[in-house]
């Protein structure tokens, strides 16, 4: 019994250091980016009162249209950066809609430790007069307003103890054949997974995972959306490394379940001497779009 006590009282402590251990390098981790896989969200402003859930107005009402756009990411969305387009009814049934696309005016800040909820734009599209439906109606018409959005995003990577060694024989100090551990940013676009491996004498290599977990499209800056998501990046240290995805250098596209893989190589090989370790920084560049719905219903107006 007496030994039975003794092993316990061991691995109490223990357990207990393991526990903080965990605990510790969670919050070091955690202090990086406060992490998640969204960016810019898009809501429906209140459009009126509602009955059995639906916005509703009388044929002989005025009602708003706007959007609030919420920073859910960790990425800045600089005025004028996100574009917010009405898609549905015919324009020709309303007044006072004087532009059917728009943009945010202010810079929407990102999330942080001390803006966990992140910055916040209201965008108009009735911003001197209420909107009215000008068509006739009978008894009720229920309009279906979508509303596009899309926005200017990057998603930031930090790679923790790359390992550089010229001679893969050496067992000192780092590995270079491992998954290595990272932080990502709060991002549409996030990263699944980072390994290193050697790719030839002297050279290291980082192969990249990411993924598209956020719902919407993705398509490179100043360019069409297309079926496929694309997506741009840059290493740290471009001069040094070649960074290419499906034969591209420096852009690529997302397959049919929205995932991509970047592989980065050195461009010239270490020396057998070499042997340290560094972090590195990966940044995802792309423009990315998505949609929402809201119902309204216009009731005839009893004369």
């Amino acid at each position: 019994m007496k030994k039975c006590w003794s092993l316990i009282i061991f691995l109490v402590p223990l357990l207990f250091l393991v526990s903080c251990t965990t605990q510790d390098t969670n919050q070091n981790l955690g202090k990086v980016f406060q992490g998640g896989t969204q960016g810019l969200l898009a809501s429906f402003e209140p459009i009126g009162p509602t009955e059995d859930t639906i916005y509703t107005v009388y044929d002989t009402e005025s009602f708003p249209l706007e959007v609030k756009l919420q920073n859910k990411g960790e990425e800045k969305v600089l005025a004028g950066k996100a574009t917010v387009t009405l898609i549905g009814p015919s324009p020709t049934d309303f007044e006072n809609i004087p532009a059917w696309t728009i943009n945010n005016k202010n810079e929407i800040d990102k999330i942080t430790e001390f803006n966990p909820l992140g910055g916040e734009e209201v965008v108009s599209f009735t911003p001197t007069n209420d909107a009215k439906y000008k068509a006739k109606v009978i008894g009720y018409q229920d309009l279906n307003w979508n509303v596009e959005y899309a926005y200017n995003y990057k998603t930031h990577v930090i790679i923790n103890d790359v390992c550089f060694k010229g001679d893969i024989t050496d067992t000192k100090v780092c590995n270079i054949k491992e998954v290595k551990s990272f932080a990502v940013s709060g991002a549409p676009i996030t990263v699944t997974s980072v390994e290193e491996d050697s790719a030839g004498q002297g050279l290291v290599q980082l192969k990249i995972t990411l993924r598209n977990a956020g719902g919407g499209d993705a398509t490179l800056p100043g360019t069409e959306f297309e079926r496929y998501d694309q997506i741009a990046f840059v290493i740290d240290e471009p001069t040094k490394w070649e960074c290419k995805s499906g034969g591209k250098e420096n852009q690529g596209r997302m397959l049919e379940d929205n995932t991509a893989v970047i592989f980065c190589k050195l461009k010239q090989p270490l020396q057998k001497k070499d042997l340290y370790t560094k972090t590195i920084s990966f940044t995802v560049e792309y423009v990315y779009k998505q949609l929402i719905q809201e119902k309204l219903r216009v009731k005839e107006s009893v004369k």
